[in-house]
């Protein structure tokens, strides 16, 4: 038996309570890429406009997430199986493919994130660090979730303590509260661009969530869960990186702890944070790829983890850029599962063995491409143009579609008569 159930809905008798999800979902929000997103904030806002931009920023992830984990405690599907309902069986191979080839992307990213500071600091050679925490972290994420439960029970009470540790040492270097409260940049940013990369440093990642809000009891575990996961870890994960910068001038809080000596806590904290990053990607992959090969995830996961673990540092040096603009492209799939649920299908789906589902949905795969455009192109914030300009497209275009149908249906049933 599957028992990650990569083809199939996860049953209740293989759900999980309150307590459970709360760590997966806190291990899941605590982003090591936030950190580093937190850092740009800090060189670039005063400390008030920074708690606005990681609020707002927070709140708008929590109801895309939140929507996102509400259907699938209700269908126990993950991302990829949702996705047969809205962009069809061949459709849906789209969309596991962009989040499948992103995700194991970043888990090679991952590799040389971790490895490239603690080559410098320690001295360990680069390519050992590499294959041996690729080795441990693709073992880990073979086990699942009952794995990444385990990592996240540990990950994320260490992270909190040792960030706060650097937080508490940042901020009395500044002179306590006082003194952050009145830093002004020397270089602004602009509040717009603040808030881009608030949503935009999870926004993809985000769109994974039903992958592990699957297993969730109720609906109600699934979206407090999830909301509350993005106020707390998301939040800390930028507050760590930014009162470290305005602190420091340093934008990586892994470089921030080791100008504060907290060389040994800094690689703890570097090490959990991209090892339950990674587990995620590694996992969320796993199943994108089952749904296009329907070969166990656990499989895959081997496959991915070594395909990761080979190009790492590759990936670090010529694939960044490209993976961001993948990253563009994975807002507009959960738009489109969020508006075919809750707008087109009132909430309701049939259960996936009773479907037969159409081959491809072109409304969904024209909203697509409509909705990277528009993060691409459009001013404004891109991962919420790409998500509202992919529901609008996708909810107008199966209206259309629909209506054509049944006046070409009732046209027939004219000519019949």
């Amino acid at each position: 038996m599957d028992k990650e159930f990569s083809l199939q809905a996860v049953p209740q008798s293989h759900r999980n309570g309150f307590w459970k999800m709360f760590v997966v979902m806190l291990g899941f929000a605590f982003f090591s890429a936030s950190m580093l997103s937190g850092g740009e904030l800090g060189l670039g806002l005063s400390m008030q406009e920074i708690l606005w931009m990681v609020l707002l920023g927070n709140l708008i992830l929590g109801l895309y997430t939140g929507g996102l984990a509400y259907i699938a405690a209700k269908t126990g599907l993950s991302t990829h199986l949702l996705a047969r309902y809205a962009f069809g069986e061949k459709g849906s191979y789209l969309a596991s493919f962009l989040l499948g080839a992103t995700q194991v992307g970043w888990f090679g990213v991952g590799l040389a994130m971790f490895a490239v500071p603690v080559n410098k600091v320690t001295g360990i050679d680069m390519m050992t660090l590499i294959i041996v925490s690729g080795i441990v972290m693709t073992f880990s994420a073979f086990f699942g979730m009952k794995a990444l439960a385990i990592l996240s029970f540990i990950a994320v009470p260490a992270i909190a303590v040792l960030g706060s540790v650097s937080v508490g040492m940042a901020v009395e270097d500044m002179g306590g509260l006082s003194g952050l409260f009145t830093y002004e940049p020397e270089a602004t940013i602009g509040l717009a661009a603040a808030l881009t990369i608030c949503v935009g440093s999870f926004a993809s990642g985000g769109t994974l969530t039903p992958d592990f809000a699957r297993f969730a009891k109720t609906k109600k575990t699934a979206v407090i869960t999830t909301l509350i996961a993005f106020f707390i870890g998301n939040s800390l994960m930028f507050l760590f990186g930014a009162v470290g910068a305005i602190s420091t001038g340093l934008g990586d809080i892994s470089e921030v702890m080791f100008v504060q000596g907290l060389v040994v806590p800094a690689i703890i904290v570097l090490g959990l944070n991209i090892w339950t990053t990674n587990d995620n990607s590694l996992y969320a992959s796993g199943l994108g790829f089952s749904n296009i090969t329907k070969i166990k995830k656990s499989k895959l996961v081997i496959f991915n983890g070594l395909v990761g673990t080979i190009l790492a540092m590759w990936l670090y040096n010529n694939f960044v850029g490209w993976l961001t603009l993948l990253g563009a492209a994975l807002p507009p799939i959960g738009a489109i599962l969020l508006a075919d649920f809750f707008i087109l299908r009132k909430a309701n789906y049939p259960a996936l063995e009773e479907m037969t589902f159409q081959a491809v949905r072109w409304p969904a795969i024209i909203a697509w491409v409509g909705g990277f455009a528009a993060a691409q192109f459009l001013p404004g914030i891109p991962p919420l143009n790409g998500i509202i300009g992919a529901s609008v497209i996708y909810v107008g275009l199966t209206l259309l579609s629909e209506k054509v149908f049944a006046t070409e249906k009732s046209l027939e049933l004219g000519k019949e008569v």
